[in-house]
């Protein structure tokens, strides 16, 4: 611990000697950095969660508004350089030469590293540029449950309302949405069992799944917030939900709320059932290159079905501290773990996957699979470290993360693991 109070000092020190900066970064903003790890540091232990995220959110404001002040040092940094030598081979060696796609990894709000390789249409030799859209697949569900979260500091419903208050003919009592985020509410997944009902061939709604579980009931899994089972159905709920409150496409809904304020210019939300054309789209590729058209579930939307790029998703990151479009305390309800009945680190959030460690430590990550579409959106929000691997062509080597995770942990503190 003594070493990240050093580190930090060194960075403070770098700011406020850097001839006429120093009125721009005043000396309250330095300690407002510093004083979560002097605190961690005086205690001699690790910090609880609570404090953990107290510390967290507090500084990150002022962790991100010196981005300017310390980018230099942070990229100059013999811990840096160690870490982009790695993340060189990672790429190299680990994502490989069939990698399709986009990698971003940023480093107290700076990038340090950033790369791109393949095609977007294969066909045409469209190549990947910073504009490429992939399909987030699963990790789209964060955007979700966020506009849920949203939407209830605006007064326009709880999560401790039932599915019944926005579809009163939707059979399954007990149900509430914080059941539909958390994944405990034990509903059947509905790319299973839509096929026992209707034919396949044909591009779906979130409406057209609704109504196939009002009208047939397919059993459910498990009694609601009885046990973690994660299901797409969920998110479909969410997204229908979000439509039904406001009144606007999810697609609309993300724009208002979410892309245009963050500036995310090439992020959105793909329907095939709108006609829209999007120009900077990835098409989705099996690992043998051959291109995998639409089908039926891809006109549902909240589960999946958000484009995003490396550094739209970074924005996004970044933006998921307080003070941005959400409270500390609306980010400690999404970073919550709700699942206890299986010990050990692994839990789940409002629509966030969580490692939780023994000493505080928490990350907080999603992961995507959909088609040919891999991705991986990880956050280490204590130690403000941002890990966004895309990809457009099935290649499982997206989800390896947790070695970028001992080389980041090994370069800056020492250590092994994270």
């Amino acid at each position: 611990m003594k070493g990240i109070q050093k580190k930090v000092s060194s960075h403070i020190l770098y700011a406020l000697n850097k001839g006429g900066h120093t009125a721009l970064f005043p000396i309250g903003v330095a300690l407002l950095i510093l004083l979560p790890f002097i605190q961690a540091c005086q205690t001699g232990k690790g910090q609880s969660s609570q404090s953990f995220l107290d510390s967290s959110y507090y500084s990150a404001k002022a962790y991100y508004d010196s981005i300017s002040f310390h980018k230099q040092s942070v990229l100059s940094s013999p811990e840096t350089k160690k870490v982009q030598k790695g993340l060189d081979h990672f790429y190299n060696h680990v994502l490989g030469s069939r990698f399709n796609g986009a990698m971003l990894v940023a480093k107290k709000g700076v990038v340090i590293f950033e790369k791109y390789q393949g095609y977007a249409n294969f066909e045409k030799k469209i190549p990947i540029t910073k504009k490429t859209g992939f399909q987030l697949a699963s990790t789209s569900k964060p955007f979700t449950s966020m506009g849920i979260l949203y939407l209830q500091s605006k007064g326009k419903l709880k999560v401790t309302d039932s599915i019944q208050k926005f579809f009163p003919k939707l059979a399954y009592p007990g149900v509430t949405i914080k059941d539909l985020l958390t994944h405990r509410s034990g509903l059947p997944e509905y790319l299973y069992f839509v096929g026992d009902y209707r034919n396949v061939s044909e591009l779906m709604s979130n409406q057209d799944v609704i109504d196939l579980m009002v009208k047939y009931q397919p059993d459910r899994y498990n009694l609601p917030d009885h046990h973690y089972s994660y299901t797409n159905t969920n998110f479909m709920l969410l997204g229908a939900i979000i439509q039904k409150v406001t009144g606007k496409s999810l697609e609309n809904f993300f724009n208002d709320v979410f892309f245009e304020p963050l500036g995310m210019k090439h992020t959105f939300v793909y329907n095939p059932n709108t006609g829209r054309k999007y120009k900077n789209r990835s098409l989705t590729y099996n690992y043998r290159t051959r291109e995998i058209p639409n089908e039926c579930f891809d006109g549902v939307v909240g589960d999946k079905n958000v484009y995003s790029t490396v550094e739209d998703l970074f924005k996004w990151s970044k933006a998921l501290y307080p003070g941005n479009l959400f409270t500390k305390e609306e980010l400690q309800a999404a970073f919550k773990p709700y699942s206890h009945e299986h010990p050990g680190i692994r839990n789940y959030g409002f629509g966030w996957h969580l490692y939780c460690y023994p000493d505080g430590r928490k990350i907080v990550y999603h992961n995507g699979w959909w088609h040919g579409n891999t991705s991986s959106f990880y956050r280490l929000i204590d130690k403000h470290i941002t890990i966004i691997i895309l990809s457009n062509r099935f290649n499982k080597q997206v989800y390896h993360v947790d070695d970028i995770w001992k080389l980041l942990d090994a370069a800056e503190y020492g250590g092994t693991e994270v």
